[in-house]
């Protein structure tokens, strides 16, 4: 009788010893060592044929730091009159625990009103339930608001923790499997690259310091990509819809996502059934998102429950093509899309908020082209036309080449060309490129200097930018420990140089790129001594922020330029002029 199950494939001899950047060779002793300090922890293991030996002790490591983050102040910490981004987050889940459903997203919008997507709603409702079994007073309505409990800091934190450990990290851990699986790397590579990740300085200071529910979204995210390289289409379908409807700045990678996904569809050979399949669960995936909101509009509705009578209707009504009878069944859940548009994409906020290193602030705040004398819609137009312009190349790269390999570095690029040029973009959204980027470790070569240097400088500069934001909220002590010790573990500047003294030939980087990312380098050093010793001009008060935007948004666009570079060559579209795949194959590597 043949065997019910196909036997596990065992891991072939080469993947277990091969390398991609952790090891070096002594040159006085020929033997092997570890090429930055992050390799020598986890040297005890190498060898190891399973991630799992050493997740245990990457779980507790990685928790270790983010509980320890999450002790310091958060954003708005006893700064009246609006608190900060704390206070927006309870605040919501004050509103959907409190409120019927049809009121979410019209109450008190001068305070903190809701304004991300669905899914966020639906996650603030579940966590203020949790949190009003605990202590009725942290969610109680009107009366909590700018509430600086101690008991309500250690459970909003805990909350940003489980909901990281429950989305955000096993997404990342089978994100990471599949990727080492694709690249030919070893388990014990794996660990390595899956630690760097996690150990993320900015996602860690955000979520954990500042205080946002940023990798709900993230994870979502990452799911995505994992099930688009194990080529489960539909499923990816499912998460990226998910990630869009936490938060609604995951549409920096929509095009990219829609690109691959498309292309995989024509591209060696045309699948109509499998484009069906994509368009009709994606439309299914929106469809659910929103049923809980459609359904509580019902309830509602069949309760005769109105919306308060202070409330201004969306502009988004005006425009319909056909009169909107107030009578109409239809009305109510017209009504609620609208108000749901309208909050979730603010066009009337401006084309960038505080500041924020991309081209835009850069140009305005240096004072080299000032934008406020132009229409608003001039602007968004401006905008419109300039984030086309650079994301049009990855996404058509990936459309024409929709192969997995190619996976990080077109939604690196596509979301790093969002960030530089878009409208009403955060300095917080600096996450969205950096994590398609950051997984880049785990691909092949991921940790040689070739890679590690640039994933590094964006990250480390990214990491910068935030400081401004991050010293308004008391966070400057985990801001030097967490930007130092990624900066270590990698063997980074300003703790080694090592990364930038390979030849190019040999797996480094050119002259060029050492060039600019060590002028980075000392120029946010020089920028940190200059912040703390030398008073600011009384007339130049935003002096220093001004300087930290201009050299991000520089730094930056190198990082979008050098991927939209690597995602051409990779492609092979260069190829006919050429230029061809520098990188080292599997086969071709050094063994361990």
């Amino acid at each position: 009788m043949a065997p019910s199950h196909r036997p596990r494939k065992k891991r072939a001899a080469n993947l277990i010893n091969s390398s991609n950047g952790t090891v070096v060779i002594d040159a006085a002793s020929t033997r092997e060592k570890p090429a930055f300090p992050l390799v020598a922890f986890f040297w005890p293991a190498k060898g190891t044929q399973t991630l799992w030996v050493t997740m245990p002790c990457i779980l507790m490591v990685v928790g270790l730091f983010r509980w320890c983050t999450a002790m310091w102040p958060y954003s708005g910490f006893q700064s009246p009159p609006m608190h900060g981004d704390f206070e927006a987050q309870r605040h919501w889940m004050e509103l959907t625990t409190n409120l019927p459903m049809t009121h979410w997203y019209f109450h008190h919008l001068q305070w903190w009103g809701l304004d991300y997507p669905p899914l966020t709603a639906y996650h603030s409702w579940i966590l203020g339930r949790v949190g009003s079994y605990i202590n009725t007073s942290w969610f109680a309505l009107y009366l909590s608001h700018g509430l600086d409990d101690p008991d309500l800091k250690v459970f909003m934190r805990a909350s940003v923790y489980v909901s990281e450990h429950l989305i955000y990290v096993p997404a990342l851990i089978v994100c990471v499997r599949h990727l080492s699986k694709l690249h030919h790397m070893n388990p014990w590579e794996a660990a390595i690259a899956l630690t760097a990740i996690l150990m993320q300085p900015a996602t860690i200071l955000i979520d954990h310091g500042h205080f946002q529910y940023n990798t709900v979204m993230l994870g979502f995210f990452v799911a995505a990509i994992s099930s688009m390289l194990a080529g489960r289409a539909l499923w990816s379908c499912v998460f990226f819809v998910a990630a869009l409807g936490f938060k609604q700045m995951a549409l920096f990678w929509a095009p990219a996502v829609a690109a691959y996904l498309a292309g995989s569809c024509l591209f060696p050979s045309i699948k109509v059934g499998r484009l069906f399949g994509i368009a009709l669960v994606t439309l299914a995936s929106f469809a659910l998102l929103v049923l809980p909101l459609a359904l509580g509009t019902y309830y509602d509705a069949a309760r005769d429950v109105v919306l308060p009578s202070d409330i201004t209707l969306p502009p988004g009504l005006s425009v319909l093509p056909f009169e909107l009878s107030e009578k109409a069944w239809y009305y109510p859940y017209i009504v609620q899309l609208a108000q749901l548009v309208h909050r979730v994409f603010p066009f009337a906020r401006g084309l960038f908020e505080d500041k924020v290193a991309n081209i835009w602030c850069a140009v305005h705040a240096s004072g080299l082209h000032k934008l406020h004398q132009y229409d608003q819609s001039l602007l968004s137009r401006a905008a419109l036309g300039l984030t086309l312009a650079s994301i049009i190349p990855p996404c058509l790269i990936i459309f024409l080449r929709p192969k997995k390999e190619l996976i990080p570095w077109a939604f690196a690029a596509t979301s790093w060309g969002f960030f530089l040029c878009s409208y009403q973009v955060h300095e917080k959204n600096v996450l969205l490129p950096l994590l398609p980027m950051t997984l880049l470790l785990a691909t092949e070569g991921g940790m040689k200097p070739s890679i590690r240097a640039w994933v590094g400088y964006a990250n480390l500069i990214a990491n910068w930018t935030l400081f401004p934001l991050l010293s308004r909220d008391q966070l400057r002590i985990p801001y030097l420990v967490l930007t130092s010790l990624w900066a270590y573990l990698l063997g980074l500047p300003p703790f080694s140089i090592s990364a930038y003294t390979q030849p190019a030939n040999e797996g480094g980087v050119n002259i060029l790129t050492k060039l600019s990312h060590l002028g980075t380098y000392a120029a946010a050093l020089a920028w940190h001594g200059a912040e703390l010793f030398v008073p600011l001009p009384e007339n130049k008060p935003d002096l220093w922020v001004v300087a930290n935007v201009c050299i991000g948004a520089g730094a930056f666009g190198f990082c979008y330029l050098w991927c939209l570079w690597n995602l051409a060559v990779d492609s092979g579209l260069l190829s006919f002029v050429g230029v061809q795949k520098q990188r080292i194959l599997a086969s071709e590597k050094k063994t361990q």
